[in-house]
């Protein structure tokens, strides 16, 4: 377990915050949009019923300190545009997964380079995590080149059990 309290994320553009139920909405359509999700396997929240249940297991999550889940949004707009996360924390806590999805609209405008440079400083600097890994679907060209414009470095030969089509990149805390 995780010994941080959740903390907001403030960037020049970027409050990455809270996750609440009146994001369902947002939450319904980024896990079950096909476009957003096509590199994806996860379950879907086409229902108000699962994304209020996908918000509840988040919020769980998050007081017990087993992952951390930001909702992005702009600065003066309370709107939800995406999410990231850092989750899957190995048993001594020097390692966690990042996850992230964005909102079609806002895609290709730098907010996802902007939210993972705030939670890629967090990881390193307030939980002293000395690896952060991300596994992305091989064809996923945008997340692939995020990952790599950011000093994640594709690791060859390692691969998601879960998932044959997913590629690993990790980026080393320095």
């Amino acid at each position: 377990m995780n010994k941080y309290k959740f903390q907001e994320i403030q960037t020049e553009r970027l409050l990455l915050t809270h996750l609440n139920d009146a994001d369902w909405a947002t939450i319904s359509y980024l896990r079950s949009d096909k476009e957003i999700n096509q590199f994806i396997k996860r379950p879907n929240a086409d229902t108000k019923e699962k994304a209020l249940e996908f918000i509840a297991k988040i919020k769980s999550g998050i007081e017990q300190h087993s992952l951390y889940y930001w909702k992005i949004t702009q600065n003066k707009f309370p709107e939800m545009i995406g999410s990231i996360c850092l989750w899957n924390f190995s048993e001594d806590q020097k390692t966690a997964e990042i996850g992230y999805d964005l909102s079609l609209k806002y895609q290709k405008q730098g907010f996802m380079n902007e939210s993972l440079q705030g939670v890629i400083n967090f990881g390193f600097h307030t939980l002293n995590l000395n690896l952060i890994e991300a596994y992305t679907h091989k064809d996923n060209l945008g997340s692939r080149k995020l990952l790599e414009r950011n000093g994640f470095v594709y690791i060859e030969g390692k691969k998601d059990t879960d998932n044959e089509d997913t590629v690993v990149y990790e980026l080393k805390n320095r």
